[in-house]
């Protein structure tokens, strides 16, 4: 049974070119958050690689891997020898051809509950997804691990907050948002950088609101090519509330107590699922309504 206050950590980190290296970074974060009483432990997006979104180029699919495989192996270890959750995105080769940006999830002790496909695939400058990854086939998933039921969802996904509703109305208590986010360097304004982080806090807060869930939002930070990661990881109570976050610079661990039982309360005060007029909302299957 799961307990009603659960510690979670979020590794925010700089990656570098040796995807062994970063493989080994996160593992020590790992570590380190077990030691200061982690029981989930998610890791950024695309964690074991540089960004390397950031141009179309045939090289790059070289860096892809099968899930599970010889990176989840590694976690799985980890996992059972802490008695730790650990949520890692990867670039899964699912095929000659089919790839995937993926979140393997691995429960407390060790085995690996499944995989989330992440569904909403991004084309814009600096992002060209759309070249490396097929949109995610297996659905909006939770994960009914040790210490609480969760769901994961990867970057653009955050913004739609569909994804979120289908996610929290299978059971998640936490939404998971492994994330590669940052600035072009030519969005040098201040005036253009601060309200483009404020909509990204804004929009993830939203859902926790309408949902009345816990929100964790891990990205990454530092330099690579054109775009400067900006890090601010975040946990959202169920109502919004910005709990602890970090820097836009920095490495860090960003540690918070989940209590589950205030999940109950807002929904209980903020009634929203209960009065949804689902047989109204047919229409959303529709891409517009002309």
């Amino acid at each position: 049974m799961c307990a009603e206050k659960v510690r979670i950590a979020l590794v925010q980190m700089v990656c570098e070119a040796d995807p062994g290296a970063n493989l080994k970074k996160a593992c020590q974060r790992i570590e380190e958050s077990a030691a200061q009483g982690a029981k989930i432990v998610c890791l950024q997006e695309l964690f074991k690689t540089l960004y390397f979104c950031q141009t179309e180029e045939y090289e790059q699919f070289a860096l892809s891997e099968t899930v599970p495989g010889p990176s989840t192996d590694m976690l799985q270890k980890l996992a059972a020898e802490y008695e730790i959750v650990v949520v890692a995105s990867l670039f899964e080769k699912r095929a000659g051809g089919l790839y995937h940006n993926t979140a393997a999830v691995i429960d407390a002790d060790g085995s690996c509950l499944g995989k989330y496909r992440k569904m909403h695939i991004p084309d814009d400058p600096g992002f060209y997804e759309k070249f490396y990854f097929t949109p995610g086939d297996l659905g909006y998933r939770v994960f009914k691990t040790r210490y609480a039921t969760i769901g994961v969802l990867i970057c653009w996904d955050q913004w739609f907050p569909e994804a979120a509703r289908l996610t929290v109305l299978q059971g998640a208590e936490i939404l998971f948002y492994p994330t590669a986010i940052g600035w072009v360097s030519r969005e040098a304004s201040e005036e253009v950088r601060r309200p483009q982080l404020q909509a990204w806090m804004t929009i993830q807060q939203s859902h926790a609101i309408a949902n009345g869930v816990y929100v964790a939002a891990v990205n990454r930070v530092g330099t690579e090519g054109e775009l400067s990661f900006w890090g601010n990881s975040f946990v959202s109570d169920p109502f919004g509330q910005v709990t602890v976050t970090a820097d836009e610079c920095s490495e860090q661990i960003l540690l918070e107590d989940c209590d589950l039982g205030k999940i109950a309360y807002y929904r209980s005060h903020w009634p929203f699922l209960r009065d949804r007029r689902i047989e109204t909302y047919g229409e959303l299957q529709r891409r517009y309504i002309d």
